[in-house]
């Protein structure tokens, strides 16, 4: 193994954590969603309860992290995100990156990028103190949660099935958010409730 190849091979697999659904201790499929109020970029603010009777997508995001950027990158997240909430989904983008953090966001350039990334979110919220991601057991970026209608956690895990950074894999991947979407939708049961997390573990402060 040459010196090159090497240091790529660091350098990813520093990168990737894999957080098993059991993981989300404070989020348990089945059960009430963990409430909480959190400001978003604009300064609005924002309570889960208000979105009762809606389903609600719940996106940990770092920018700077290749995994996000993966579905950043190859348009997945943003098509995702656009069609969802033209249906009416509450779709809120979650940073959870504390302050001097990899990936950490202020109101401005959180709305910067992600107008940059051609983002379509409901809401970024900014949870610097972690107090949220820690109450749902986000462990990597993208982590991702579904809430149904009567404010349960429906679904916790991965977005997919392709635990990569290459975004060719995103055409042959299987999405569990999409599939819990349009099963809840339907109202049928997610056939596919969790799964393992994959990405960027997520930057809490100290």
């Amino acid at each position: 193994m040459n010196a090159r190849f090497s240091l790529v091979v660091v350098c990813v697999t520093s990168a990737v954590a894999l957080a098993p659904a059991s993981a989300s201790a404070g989020a348990v499929v089945g059960q009430p969603a963990p409430a909480f109020t959190l400001a978003d970029s604009n300064g609005s603010s924002h309570t889960l309860s208000d979105f009762k009777g809606k389903l609600v997508v719940l996106e940990w995001w770092n920018y700077q992290c290749p995994f996000v950027n993966k579905h950043y990158g190859g348009g997945n997240m943003q098509k995702l995100q656009k069609e969802w909430t033209d249906k009416g989904v509450v779709w809120l983008t979650i940073s959870s990156s504390g302050p001097g953090k990899q990936g950490y966001v202020d109101e401005a350039s959180a709305n910067s990028i992600m107008k940059e990334k051609g983002g379509a979110p409901t809401a970024i919220l900014l949870d610097h103190d972690g107090k949220v991601g820690r109450a749902y057991g986000a462990k990597t970026t993208p982590h991702m949660f579904v809430i149904d209608e009567t404010g349960a956690l429906a679904y916790a895990g991965g977005i997919d099935d392709k635990p990569s950074t290459d975004q060719a894999d995103l055409a042959t991947a299987t999405n569990y958010v999409q599939a819990a979407l349009e099963q809840l939708s339907a109202g049928e049961a997610v056939t596919v409730p969790t799964s393992d997390s994959y990405g960027c573990g997520v930057k809490y402060a100290d």
